[in-house]
């Protein structure tokens, strides 16, 4: 029963930090393909290094704070869940106690307990904290580190930021010559980085997840672009 226990935070703190991983991921691969699409866009209407930054702090801005205000709602909504089922259990264990302890025999017998081992398992877990048992065994949450939306939200933010800086910052510092060459192949490079890291926390196929990342990046680069063109040729 110790190693179990000691395990299972183990676990869930690993699991933890791979999502928030992912999401630190995503977000910054969504920075790079938004705002490389917005800029290089522009590129092709006009040569104005201050268009292009307004054009680019203006992605920036409006999606890392859109990407930090959903975060936040979808985390909120989630952390709201949690604490009406926490809530549930604990007016549950209060009202009928014996029956919350038949639930929990139940379902640590369906973990490959015995049934006397799972009933003393059981036992142990309710005397030493029964809605913490309840909650990890049968919810999957730890009742002290509930899913905090703020920092979902700030981690969102920064990482699309960090993101969108690599475009931004690639399509105005170069010369006009070799700005969107500079701009494609930055942008190109970031994107296998990304698809490939995402790949490693997933688990999933190497090379498909890199030529994925790479191929979206540089279909939204040449449609923005060709629009961008179309328009700078129309003078609009």
């Amino acid at each position: 029963m110790t190693d179990t226990t000691h395990d299972e935070p183990h676990g869930d703190a690993l699991g933890t930090r791979l999502n928030w991983l992912r999401a630190a991921v995503l977000g910054a691969n969504d920075g790079i393909v938004s705002t490389a699409g917005i800029v290089v866009g522009v590129a092709g209407a006009t040569d104005s290094r201050a268009t292009l930054i307004t054009a680019g702090l203006a992605g920036l801005l409006a999606g890392s704070m859109s990407m930090a205000a959903g975060e936040y709602v979808s985390v909120s909504t989630q952390r709201d869940s949690e604490k009406a089922a926490l809530a549930v259990e604990r007016r549950e264990l209060r009202e009928q106690p014996q029956a919350e302890l038949d639930e929990l025999t139940g379902m640590l017998a369906e973990r490959g307990l015995s049934q006397d081992v799972a009933r003393e398992a059981a036992e142990q877990l309710t005397r030493r904290d029964a809605l913490r048992a309840h909650a990890s065994v049968e919810l999957g949450i730890d009742p002290d580190s509930l899913t905090n939306p703020w920092h979902a939200a700030g981690a969102s933010f920064l990482a699309f930021t960090v993101g969108a800086l690599l475009p931004l910052l690639a399509i105005v510092l170069p010369p006009v010559s070799l700005r969107l060459l500079i701009t494609v192949l930055s942008v190109l490079a970031a994107l296998a980085l990304t698809g490939w890291w995402s790949a490693r926390l997933g688990s999933a196929p190497v090379g498909r997840a890199i030529l994925r990342n790479m191929g979206g990046g540089a279909l939204a680069m040449g449609v923005t672009y060709a629009a961008g063109t179309l328009l700078g040729a129309a003078g609009v």
